[in-house]
């Protein structure tokens, strides 16, 4: 099931709660949060007020998991290899993976082959519902593990990734063209003191029960 049906879907059975009915906040982890993020995007009602990001990839991921220094040939041999086939048509509604892949090395293959993630991203052009929407948390919170191996780059877990390109160097979100032309509204949040960038050391989702109570829960869910 391709990312917008199942995005579609929660919009229904979250407009349908009523416990949900005077708003909530929402916890993604891993890709779960970039999903949960279109959901903030395309469906403002019921009002979500804090989006908590925990290892999610806003830029997507270009890489295999475990496979993060540019040296190791096999793993750039496969990298290489996905791309051939990661917009086609078929590829990007079958497989959920495919739908955040995002090339550097060839970008207008991505933002013009993206079924979900160049759409997120407004990078083909500036959906203001989306722009307007994200907007309207309250908190945005981005959650980076400093020893990611399963996200490449772990870079994308705060809207960084690879100075298009190229597949090495890192353009931090604040040097990027979705901050500087404030495609989707996260200058705006970052301006007002509403987009948060938190780290914790480890790798993929690794995180203590007391980091969670502390750090996310007393500071942002209470």
């Amino acid at each position: 099931m391709n990312v917008n049906f199942q995005i579609k879907l929660a919009c229904q059975q979250i407009a349908a709660d009523p416990q949900l009915a005077n708003g909530y906040n929402a916890i993604g982890f891993s890709q779960g949060a970039q999903f949960l993020r279109a959901v903030a995007q395309r469906c403002p009602q019921p009002q979500m007020y804090n989006l908590i990001s925990i290892g999610g990839q806003h830029q997507g991921v270009y890489g295999l998991p475990h496979c993060e220094f540019p040296e190791h040939k096999w793993c750039n041999y496969l990298r290489n290899l996905l791309n051939y086939g990661a917009y086609l048509e078929f590829v990007q509604r079958h497989f959920v993976q495919a739908e955040y892949w995002h090339d550097p090395i060839i970008e207008s293959e991505y933002i013009n082959g993206s079924l979900f993630l160049a759409d997120i991203n407004n990078e083909r052009e500036v959906n203001l519902d989306y722009k307007n929407n994200l907007k309207k948390l309250n908190n945005f919170v981005l959650v980076k593990f400093a020893n990611d191996t399963m996200v490449q780059p772990r870079d994308s877990e705060w809207f960084g990734f690879y100075t298009p390109g190229q597949a090495v160097n890192i353009t931090k979100l604040q040097d990027s063209k979705l901050f500087i032309e404030d495609r989707l509204g996260l200058k705006d949040l970052y301006t007002q003191g509403r987009l948060k960038f938190l780290s914790v050391p480890g790798d993929h989702l690794q995180f203590t029960d007391d980091w969670f109570r502390e750090t996310i829960v007393n500071q942002f869910l209470k």
